[in-house]
């Protein structure tokens, strides 16, 4: 028997892969991916704040020529919508020397909108500094009715009881005032952290021993949550936190001074505003007996 004579296969000629000339992530398309992401992110940004951008630009209908003509001086769209939040809240500022001379007549509100209710005076700094402002401060917040506190300086690098008593010298506090408050910013240049918060602790029982009442702790964000949360929480904060996405005051925060940049009147320049953590009659409870 013949054996079958085996047939090669016709190779099949396959044809070569086109290449991606243009993948999803180059030229046009990653270009044009750019512009949309963009888009949505402005939108996205406008729409949120989409009260105090109308504020700002003095689209809102309810309003004079006049009074939209006044609106258009405030500069950031932020403290309006912060201030839009925290309605309720009891709104205030702080002052020292670098205001110059305050026309304590004229202070009313913050942005023309929010009455202002009380005000933290820098009273002291270091151990020899007294603010050149404040007595003036002091009785012009008390002619206006304001609910008025003193605060200290604090500098790190200076014996903490002579600070003390500077302030106790200096400031005479009377029913209806806030408790002292000590504004510590700055780190040690010669001396360790612990010795800092020796320090610190020294200054805060000598005023209350002085003053029969719990200082409440100014300082910036960061610096509260790296030195000053844990081993000083029995203390009350006035936590300082500008971040323009930031809008809420926090639950352990007792007064937030959100911006640096307020407009009020009888002040030349910028100030800054506070929130105080709770309604007015709360305020009250706070203040010396």
């Amino acid at each position: 028997m013949k054996k079958p004579i085996a047939r090669k296969k016709a190779a099949v000629k396959r044809k070569p892969r086109a290449k991606n000339k243009d993948p999803f992530f180059s030229g046009n398309r990653l270009r044009f991916s750019l512009i949309v992401f963009f888009i949505v992110l402005l939108f996205t940004v406008g729409y949120h704040y989409r009260n105090g951008l109308a504020y700002y630009f003095s689209f809102k209908s309810d309003k004079t020529l006049k009074e939209k003509a006044e609106a258009k001086r405030i500069s950031d769209v932020r403290n309006y919508q912060v201030l839009q939040k925290h309605e309720g809240k009891v709104v205030g500022f702080d002052v020292s020397e670098f205001q110059g001379k305050i026309d304590w007549t004229l202070v009313d509100t913050v942005e023309e909108d929010y009455p202002l209710q009380f005000v933290f005076i820098r009273a002291t700094a270091g151990n020899d500094k007294v603010d050149t402002q404040f007595k003036r401060n002091w009785r012009g917040a008390k002619r206006k009715n304001i609910i008025r506190g003193a605060y200290h300086y604090y500098r790190p690098n200076e014996n903490s009881l002579e600070q003390a008593e500077l302030f106790i010298k200096t400031v005479q506090l009377k029913k209806g005032d806030l408790p002292p408050v000590l504004d510590i910013e700055k780190l040690p240049k010669n001396q360790s952290i612990d010795s800092l918060k020796v320090g610190l602790r020294r200054w805060l029982k000598r005023i209350d021993k002085h003053y029969n009442v719990k200082p409440i702790i100014y300082s910036g964000e960061s610096y509260y949550n790296d030195f000053l949360k844990d081993e000083f929480s029995e203390y009350p904060f006035w936590i300082a936190n500008y971040n323009f996405f930031v809008e809420e005051i926090g639950e352990n925060w007792l007064f937030w001074q959100f911006t640096e940049k307020g407009t009020v009147p009888g002040i030349k320049g910028n100030v800054d505003i506070n929130i105080y953590n709770g309604t007015p009659k709360q305020l009250g409870y706070r203040t010396m007996n």
